[in-house]
């Protein structure tokens, strides 16, 4: 066969094979034929998706030398070696670096001085990207740690209070299931203590003896928060708080003032705490509020007076959330006869997200207008007629993101980041005592980057019903509105996760290549507050995707985007966002990309057997008991609802060890989309063999994973080559 035979041969996908078995709810029969390709250890399975690998990489061939640029202007444009700002925990500054040419950060602490002023003393020391740091302790190195692994990813890091020992965890599969270290500080040597197949999160006891962790069930839910004595062996380790119901989710933290352990279970509508006193840990948990009260709410202890209290934030008769002062005492009482202080009321315009403490002030966390922000007020007086206001850093952007990256309790300032589509991440050190904020570092974009070569603003969707729909557009100063410019339509709009402003490297390759990004904050999300959240969860649910549809119209009439040039791009629940809008208006969208894409998800969550599925209930409804929420579900998940249509070219991307979406849902998917679709455009499925949610581990790696995205979204709508600068701004 000549070379020119060769390149005229059309790349055929594998055939997937079909066995139909029956899925039966309320007198309702599904036909799956796909359903064997959730036996992952299968060779057949695994020989499929192999193949599928193939067939995509033949698809995207012509793509690669738009990946290769992508990935290498991410990387020209990123300070490669580089340090975070030095935070101090007592008498140390602790940091992450890293180095060019290296996959993963490196920890490290540098000494800390006591002179008696505190101005000078929480100042951290100047680092320099590239320049050694005197006194550098490095306490791990990620690139040493993952050498010879497939996958690598820390889960957690917890120091002592006297800064001896360390405590981390890491995952080497991709599955989110770590393995607990303890590392001698003062040596360098790891202790024998070995605890494996732990979740997220861990802390020392403030005396550094013990080390508490969570650890997940069969369902991948957390459900024990135990306790290792360091010296003991693991099977000796404490349960100090087990959950039994299978809708709920268990963590803990450490109080601010570390004299208390805040055990948290919850789900989306409702919570209950357990608290342990760390100095006598042998009283064993007191309940605050019963779950049995249906109230969402969050803890912290505070002292006021020498008495003790706790900060609560909670929904009671309050939807969008309010901060109430509460006596320790007084949890011992029936509810209705607790005496409750507010400090901060309720305001429909404002959506209250948590507070933190230090020994001086109240840290606030809240969103107005859809922007998180922080607000700061005085410990003294609180809840009393003495009571200060409280108080926000002034920004000069409209849209932007500020939240408490630190807050040491005895510490006279808080760090806090900041960011916005426009400006790369800072770092701020907010002086509580006068309102002032000093700037310790803007991340460095190399390559030239002028912000004024960009544009951010909000826009607003009018959906079906009347609701207005906020939209971020970022875009090329230079682009004008003649209805021709290609876009990006990106969304998530589940569990009141909020997209927020935020800046991208990456996404400047979209933008100087002509695209208008857009994010649509749809409901499902928490950008407008706890209503915008509930009118798209459960029997509500299907506002998310029209939402979406409705954004997508807008910005195809508004003159900022060709109609014909758009692709759509969401990931997670944003993927089965992805999933519900192919089927909903497929001629909408030149392209989407699917990432990790909760596609199959009536037959995940009735399964309750399957990871995470009844920590659903509360987000979709639970269809194994209620045929309404069945019914409801049925006429939108992906799957069921795929039709023959001309479907846009698609691109499903997971991970073979993803936990929270497994791999069997994107591949089930494609192979229906295959054979129903009534089109030509490819339908292509990436799976990352040795990933996890987030993908492939190491930064290099993640960057090649956001090139490939987005080069095949550029490479549908026409967007390949990078524009002039010396287009004319139409504003």
């Amino acid at each position: 066969m000549t070379a020119d035979a060769i390149a005229l041969v059309v790349p055929v996908p594998p055939p997937a094979r079909k066995v139909p078995q029956l899925r039966t709810h309320h007198g309702d029969t599904f036909v799956d034929s796909y359903e064997w390709m959730r036996d992952k250890e299968s060779p057949e399975l695994i020989d499929y998706l192999t193949r599928e690998n193939e067939y995509t990489d033949a698809v995207t061939r012509h793509q690669e030398p738009l990946r290769e640029a992508i990935f290498n202007e991410i990387r020209e444009r990123t300070q490669e070696t580089d340090l975070s700002v030095p935070a101090r925990k007592k008498g140390w500054w602790y940091y992450s670096r890293t180095e060019e040419g290296k996959q993963y950060g490196i920890q490290c602490r540098t000494a800390a001085e006591d002179t008696g002023d505190l101005s000078r003393d929480w100042t951290p020391p100047e680092v320099v990207p590239g320049v050694p740091v005197p006194g550098e302790q490095i306490l791990l190195d990620g690139n040493e740690l993952a050498d010879g692994k497939p996958f690598f990813s820390l889960g957690g890091l917890s120091v002592t209070e006297d800064g001896t020992l360390l405590a981390y965890c890491e995952d080497n599969a991709g599955d989110e299931r770590f393995t607990l270290r303890i590392k001698n500080l003062e040596t360098g040597e790891l202790l024998p203590d070995e605890v494996p197949n732990i979740f997220y999160g861990l802390s020392f006891s403030p005396d550094g003896t013990r080390v508490y962790y969570t650890v997940v069930d069969d369902a991948w839910r957390p459900y024990q928060v135990r306790v290792h004595t360091l010296g003991t062996p693991v099977a000796d380790d404490v349960v100090v708080y087990q959950e039994d119901d299978v809708a709920m989710w268990t963590g803990f933290e450490v109080s601010a003032d570390r004299t208390q352990l805040l055990i948290s279970i919850g789900c989306s509508e409702y919570s209950e705490y357990r608290v342990l006193d760390l100095a006598r840990p042998e009283d064993g948990l007191t309940t605050l509020i019963s779950r049995d009260e249906r109230i969402l709410y969050d803890a912290e202890p505070v002292t006021i007076g020498d008495a003790s209290h706790y900060l609560l934030t909670h929904d009671r008769n309050a939807k969008n959330s309010m901060v109430s002062l509460v006596a320790a005492g007084e949890f011992a009482k029936p509810l209705t006869e607790q005496q409750w202080t507010t400090v901060i009321p309720h305001d429909d315009a404002v959506r209250v997200n948590g507070v933190s403490v230090t020994r001086t002030h109240l840290v606030l966390s809240v969103r107005k207008d859809t922007v998180e922000r922080v607000q700061v007020l005085p410990l003294a007086g609180l809840g009393t007629a003495d009571q200060g206001l409280p108080t926000e850093p002034d920004f000069d952007e409209a849209l932007f993101t500020s939240n408490l990256a630190n807050a040491e309790f005895d510490s006279p300032i808080i760090r806090l980041s900041y960011t916005s589509y426009l400006t790369p991440p800072r770092v701020y050190d907010y002086v509580l005592e006068d309102g002032s904020l000093e700037l310790r570092k803007e991340t460095e974009v190399r390559g030239g980057y002028d912000p004024s070569d960009y544009v951010a603003e909000r826009h607003w969707a009018p959906a079906a019903d009347g609701t207005l729909i906020p939209l971020s557009v970022v875009r090329r100063a230079g682009l004008a509105p003649d209805g021709t410019n290609p876009a990006v339509i990106y969304a998530y709009g589940s569990y009141e996760v909020s997209m927020d402003p935020a800046f991208s490297i990456a996404r400047l390759s979209l933008l100087d290549r002509g695209i208008v990004f857009v994010t649509a904050h749809i409901r499902g999300g928490g950008e407008m507050g706890r209503s915008w959240y509930d009118q798209g969860k459960k029997l509500s649910k299907k506002n998310t995707f029209t939402d979406f549809v409705d954004a997508t119209t807008y910005l195809g009439t508004s003159g900022w985007a060709d109609p014909g040039r758009i692709a759509a791009m969401g990931g997670s629940a944003g993927g089965l966002l992805m999933g519900a809008v192919a089927n909903l208006a497929p001629e909408k969208y030149r392209a989407i990309v699917a990432q990790v894409p909760f596609v199959d998800a009536l037959t995940t969550i009735l399964d309750p057997e399957l990871p995470l599925s009844a920590l659903e209930w509360e987000e979709w409804g639970n269809p194994i008991t209620d045929p309404e929420v069945y019914r409801y579900m049925k006429e939108y998940t992906p799957y069921e609802n795929v039709r023959p249509v001309a479907y846009p070219r698609i691109a499903a991307v997971t991970s073979y060890n993803d936990t929270r979406v497994l791999y069997v849902e994107p591949a089930k998917w494609v192979a229906q989309l295959r054979e129903t679709t009534t089109g030509s455009e490819p339908i292509v499925l990436k799976t990352e063999m040795d990933g996890g949610h987030g993908g492939a581990s190491g930064r290099y790696s993640r960057w090649r994973d956001v090139a490939w995205d987005y080069a095949f979204a550029a490479d549908a709508v026409g967007a390949t080559e990078v524009l002039a600068r010396s287009t004319s701004s139409v504003e």
